[in-house]
């Protein structure tokens, strides 16, 4: 990829539908309509096939991704050579946007779940709506701190907790803030992998499936091809949060 812009996309034939809501705790779903369309006004639409890897950890790059349909993971090289899930971002969603912003090296690499549709956008015209628009420079920064916050209590929310536990706080989180309604359950429809699994709720992969099974019984999860459904969150978050 260049410096400030991706390389040539797959074209996937996927678009996205204008007329699907964005969901509010986006970036994209706190602007107001005006803002948000001058936002989107910027860069170049690009689409990407699955499993493409978009920015990579401790490249020089400096574009940034305004997600507009699909999901896409941020993952970190750990010190014994393995890849760590860090983050999952999704429509709605900015992607990049710390290395644009100081221009330093890629902190993650980010990697598509699935086709994924986007704004390619360089740094110079990032920089400058930010400095031209304070109401866009004001909720990318709400944006920033927000997945900071979020890094800081899923710190905290492990610290003494089992790996049962640790995984069911996770899948909860996830459910509230990427499950999608359907039938009285919250649908995770991103492509998950229990390794993955593993290391967000920083456990082993046999201890992951043993809990799984658990939450099964329990009536909180089921699980299937490329989705996790949460069948009842009262229920998960007993198991994620009641102490014994």
């Amino acid at each position: 990829m260049s410096g400030t812009t991706p390389d040539r996309c797959v074209d996937t034939g996927r678009t996205a539908d204008p007329r699907r809501p964005w969901t509010p705790s986006s970036l994209l779903g706190s602007l107001p309509g005006p803002a948000r369309d001058r936002f989107l006004a910027l860069g170049t639409r690009v689409e990407y096939g699955t499993g493409r890897v978009l920015m990579r950890e401790g490249d020089e790059t400096a574009f940034v991704l305004v997600l507009l349909d699909g999901v896409v993971k941020a993952t970190g090289r750990t010190h014994d050579g393995r890849d760590a899930l860090l983050a999952v971002r999704m429509r709605g969603e900015l992607v990049g946007e710390l290395a644009a912003m100081d221009g330093g090296s890629r902190s993650a690499t980010v990697t598509t779940c699935g086709a994924v549709t986007a704004r390619a956008v360089g740094r110079e015209a990032f920089l400058g709506c930010l400095h031209r628009e304070p109401a866009i420079a004001r909720a990318v920064n709400a944006s920033v701190v927000a997945k900071l916050r979020a890094a800081n209590n899923h710190r905290i929310d492990f610290t003494g907790c089992d790996a049962a536990t640790r995984l069911a706080r996770v899948l909860h989180q996830m459910a509230l803030s990427h499950g999608e309604r359907v039938d009285g359950a919250l649908v995770i429809r991103w492509p998950i992998t229990q390794p993955e699994l593993a290391t967000l709720s920083g456990t082993a992969e046999p201890t992951v499936q043993k809990a799984l099974r658990r939450f099964r019984e329990a009536g909180a999860v089921s699980t299937g091809y490329r989705a996790i459904r949460i069948e009842d969150l009262s229920v998960l978050h007993a198991l994620a949060y009641d102490r014994p």
